[in-house]
């Protein structure tokens, strides 16, 4: 993995951390989407990041978010190499199937 996405990848998770343990998991999640779109192809920090949202969305007490994350989570360990929506949040209220559009800095990124 490049130097400058493995430093991109490790800041998302910081950041993310750091907002869960203040207990600002809307932050948290701006943190965790960046950290989804740069994992994508990379089953295990896949995983974590959806892993990262499902505590985002229990610290939230939404359900939706935690009930959403779990297939995520099962489907980022078993189809990241295969196939994935390119520059999908991984959000549970997005389709985990939309592709969506990506920053120029995170297409550069992942380039």
């Amino acid at each position: 993995m490049q130097v400058e996405l493995r430093k991109a990848i490790d800041e998302a998770f910081v950041q993310a951390q750091e907002e869960l343990r203040a207990h600002r998991s809307d932050k948290a999640l701006v943190w965790l989407e960046r950290a989804h779109v740069l994992t994508q192809r990379r089953p295990w920090l896949h995983a974590r990041s959806h892993w990262l949202m499902l505590r985002a969305g229990w610290q939230q007490g939404d359900a939706r978010e935690v009930l959403g994350q779990v297939p995520r989570i099962l489907a980022a360990l078993l189809f990241s190499r295969i196939w994935v929506p390119v520059g999908n949040t991984g959000r549970a209220r997005v389709s985990a199937f939309q592709p969506m559009s990506i920053s120029e800095e995170l297409r550069r990124l992942l380039e």
